[in-house]
Order: C-alpha cells, then structure tokens, then sequence
C-alpha cells in the first residue's frame, strides 16, 4: 500500500495488497479495495464513495486517472477510468473495459467485459 501523504483513508476502509493512492486521492468509509493478485492506482483528486469496491484479476489492473469520482456503492472490477470521469451511484464496471476522459457512467448501470467507452460518452442501463 502506497499512499500519498495529502491522501485520505476514512476509517472502516479496507485497503490490501498492491494499492496506490496519488497526492489528494480520498477512500471514504467503508470501501474495499483489493489489490491482491494486481495493482490498483487512484489518481491525483480522484475520489472513491462510501461502500464502493475497486479489484483486479490477474492479467489487469484497476486504474484510477485524475479528478475519478466513484460513486456510493460502485464496483470497478479490472479496468481503467480515464481522468473527469464520474461513475454514478451503484453502477458496476466489469473486467477489462476502458472508459475514455469526460465520461459519465450513470447511476445503476452496467458496463459488460471488456467494453471500450470513447472519451465524453454518457452509458445509462446494461
């Protein structure tokens, strides 16, 4: 675990294995990011809400860009978020997608395996 030293971890985080947070990154109560088989990068100002669930697999990381939101109760499973990007409420993000800068995941939606998201998309549903 690599945190910065301006980041934050509320209490009743849960942070294992191979995790770095970048300069302001905050993990709020909670979270479990789980970093056990791959890294998992939070970038610089990114933020991940209570609840939320950030994993790998074997063959990818979780990787976080600048100024990330991840919302209440969200799950980002082996993938990467580019920076600006808002992943709403208890949506899931399955393995090996890629969500482009300025994009917007909605609240409660789906992203299947492997999907490419272009830059400033807005996915609503599955």
């Amino acid at each position: 675990i690599e945190p910065d030293p301006k980041s934050c971890v509320m209490p009743g985080a849960e942070l294992a294995g191979d995790v770095e947070l970048k300069e302001y990154a905050s993990i709020w109560q909670n979270c479990a990011l789980r970093g056990d088989v791959n890294k998992i990068v939070v970038g610089r100002y990114s933020n991940v809400q209570d609840n939320s669930v950030l994993h790998v697999d074997d063959d990818k990381a979780c990787i976080l860009g600048d100024y990330v939101t991840i919302g209440h109760g969200a799950i980002v499973h082996a993938s990467t978020i580019e920076d600006n990007v808002l992943v709403g409420m208890g949506a899931i993000v399955l393995s090996g997608c890629h969500v482009g800068s300025g994009s917007i995941i909605a609240a409660g939606a789906v992203v299947k395996e492997n999907t490419v998201i272009p830059p400033n998309s807005l996915v609503v549903g599955i």
